[in-house]
């Protein structure tokens, strides 16, 4: 068993091995580095994320197992297949990234807080703009009350956040995020940890050494340059 956390160099933006991570707090495998662009695509290639709160070294992770959504395994539950039948909601990609995720980091949450601090909300900015980071949003007329973001590699959408400030409207706006990567044949979504919510819509727990050959398999993947164009998206009703 690894005890070992590694510092990371602050220009060189290579990552040890995985496999050093530790087994306790699961995952932890460095800290230190920085959130450059570079840095964090080096990361999410690597099936590595960052995640720490204000005041907390920048810390990196790779859990074992790993929470990630098929999307032959979606469930939808009976009370949101009816609610989708009469859906007052419209989705979007990409046309509000910087509301997504600041809602993200200031609606209030029933766990520990929010761990977007404003180094990373500024750095995932940064990722969306230079064309990496994407959102989808929930809109009711014309506010938006729903919405996730996330890192697009390959084929694989690693999930970071989402909100609601309407009942369903996160679950909406991950049912429209799952249709729209079937849409384009991409591969899975990574949910990095599995909890109760997840649980709910079908995420699995897989272990790091799959998820690091399905993550190696969907870098095989083209995204479609019009994929995530700012737009209203429309995915099939059940």
């Amino acid at each position: 068993m690894s005890s070992i956390i590694y510092q990371l160099h602050p220009t060189d933006i290579g990552f040890p091995d995985v496999a050093g991570a530790l087994d306790d707090p699961n995952g932890l495998l460095a800290v230190a580095g920085d959130l450059s662009p570079a840095r964090l695509l080096r990361a999410y290639q690597s099936g590595i994320f960052p995640w720490y709160s204000d005041g907390e070294p920048l810390m990196w992770w790779s859990p074992n197992p790993r929470g990630v959504l098929f999307f032959d395994d979606f469930y939808i539950n009976r009370s949101l297949t009816k609610f989708l039948k009469k859906m007052p909601f419209t989705l979007s990609v990409n046309t509000a990234f910087e509301d997504v995720i600041t809602l993200c980091r200031n609606v209030s949450r029933s766990d520990d807080g929010t761990w977007i601090t404003g180094e990373m909300l500024n750095a995932y900015i940064q990722l969306h703009q230079f064309g990496y980071a994407h959102s989808v949003e929930v809109w009711q007329d014309k506010t938006l009350v729903g919405g996730l973001y996330g890192v697009m590699i390959g084929g694989c959408f690693c999930g970071e956040s989402m909100f609601h400030l309407a009942p369903n409207a996160s679950k909406v706006a991950y049912w429209g995020l799952v249709n729209w990567m079937k849409q384009h044949q991409a591969h899975f979504i990574d949910c990095q940890m599995q909890n109760d919510f997840l649980q709910t819509l079908g995420v699995s727990e897989i272990s790091r050494e799959l998820y690091l050959e399905k993550l190696t398999e969907a870098q095989q993947f083209e995204i479609p340059e019009s994929m995530w164009q700012p737009q209203f998206i429309l995915s099939d009703k059940p």
